[in-house]
């Protein structure tokens, strides 16, 4: 993988293509990868003083917290994990325990690795899984040594002509309704310390899953495809075997080291307003909570089943409402570690409108191309897209705001009978204008119970 090193206004031009607005998010989260790059061109004995300046996200829901950290990391190439912080729980309660979100990154990040090396040796998987599958389909060659004196050659001159006819049928695909048998191959046995190592219930139930997998699994046994099944299954098997997995998962592990990137989600839901603790009682403590995530963040060693994990350098960005609590209202010490504070600003009708036709997946041409699958084209006249937003922000404004969630909500309300008439429909055209928009949405515009919407 070539090292990502985008110039801030690179990351914020990408970052544009897919969310509107929140120019200040966007420039925080820009300089924080850029700043990554710059850390590893700095002197080694310097580089690990470094530290990432962790990001809190402060807005309401819908305004793009989320898919700003998401599309960071996937313009980064980084291992990344949405967790959110209201489904761990103080050590010594039942719950989930805050360093699994380190152990499931470093999954992520085997998985992405894996998936990169499997790419990279997916050629020669493929000719030897076409030598094998040949194999299957010319069984019982005897080998020259063995063949009678003088009858050696030609006979494997007639296999060879055999082998290629049938190597052209197969890249041709006239072998694909033949069924062939496949040995599957025996999982490796997954070691038992890993299950001593384990630092959770969670982590060590999950150990014990892998383990009866691997025992219960079919390894060995002769099992009946298709030729293109067989294709698959073999080339799969071949890639595994090319692939050396203790270097994928030290790539891995200093992948999530150096790049990962965890997604706090809802930090707002552990942060007690101040004397709520005192009046309510503690319960699942969120200052507990608050103090279990806070090595995490200040950097520790996880144990996980492929390694050591250090947290020192990955960047965490934490988002939340604070509707309710204020980031003041985290811990003191929690409050250090998340030096940025942006806050984003709610979505105008303007942004709606924007939302619906800037992006490159924004949801008009999401169902365009959903109905373009039923042979109808889809036409939205500009009054229509400008309707569609006044209604929306028009529910934000008396009920929950939820952001362009909001959107979805009303799009589908408006397509629901051309959806669920699609099918019967001879394709064609329809035309969404303002009138088809009021007639399609006054119910929502005159209920005057919105809640429903």
């Amino acid at each position: 993988m070539t090292e990502a090193n985008f110039t801030p206004r690179e990351i914020v031009s990408e970052l544009d293509r897919f969310i509107i607005g929140q120019g200040k998010a966007k420039k925080a989260v820009s300089i924080a990868l850029r700043n990554r790059w710059r850390r590893r061109q700095v002197e080694p004995h310097l580089r690990d003083e470094i530290v990432p300046k962790n990001i809190i996200m402060i807005g309401p829901t819908g305004v793009g917290k989320t898919e700003i950290a998401r599309r960071l990391a996937r313009l980064a190439q980084a291992p990344f994990i949405k967790v959110e912080a209201s489904k761990f729980t103080e050590v010594g309660y039942v719950g989930k325990d805050v360093e699994s979100m380190i152990r499931e990154l470093t999954e992520i990040a085997v998985k992405m690795v894996r998936e990169e090396e499997t790419a990279r040796v997916r050629v020669r998987a493929q000719e030897h899984a076409e030598e094998r599958l040949l194999d299957l389909l010319l069984p019982g060659e005897t080998p020259k040594e063995e063949a009678k004196e003088g009858e050696a050659a030609p006979t494997a001159e007639r296999r060879e002509a055999t082998r290629q006819r049938l190597r052209k049928l197969l890249r041709e695909g006239k072998l694909d309704d033949k069924v062939v048998e496949v040995r599957m191959a025996p999982r490796a046995a997954i070691p038992s310390l890993e299950i001593v190592a384990a630092t959770s219930v969670e982590e060590m139930n999950a150990n014990l899953r892998d383990m009866l997998s691997g025992l219960m699994s079919p390894g060995g046994k002769a099992r009946k495809m298709k030729i293109p099944e067989a294709m698959e299954y073999l080339e799969e098997e071949e890639a595994a075997r090319l692939i050396d997995m203790e270097a994928v998962t030290k790539m891995a592990i200093e992948r999530v080291e150096q790049n990962g990137i965890v997604f706090l989600d809802e930090i707002d839901k552990v942060a007690s307003p101040r004397g709520a603790e005192r009046m309510t009682g503690p319960d699942v403590s969120r200052s507990g909570v608050q103090r279990d995530i806070l090595p995490i963040i200040e950097g520790c060693t996880v144990t996980t089943k492929y390694g050591v994990v250090k947290t020192d350098h990955i960047l965490f960005i934490a988002a939340g409402a604070f509707h309710i609590a204020k980031p003041n209202d985290l811990i003191p010490e929690l409050q250090g570690r998340f030096p940025i504070r942006v806050e984003l600003d709610s979505l105008s009708k303007e942004d709606f409108y924007r939302i619906l036709t800037e992006p490159e997946n924004s949801l008009i041409r999401q169902y365009k191309a959903m109905m373009a699958t039923e042979d109808i084209k889809l036409e939205f006249k500009q009054d229509a897209i400008r309707e569609v937003c006044e209604v929306a922000a028009e529910v934000n404004l008396q009920l929950e705001d939820i952001g362009a969630r909001r959107l979805h909500t009303i799009m589908e309300k408006l397509l629901e009978q051309i959806s669920f008439d699609a099918p019967e429909k001879e394709g064609g055209r329809v035309i969404i204008d303002q009138g088809y928009v009021k007639k399609q949405l006054s119910e929502i515009v005159k209920d005057r119970d919105l809640r429903r919407y």
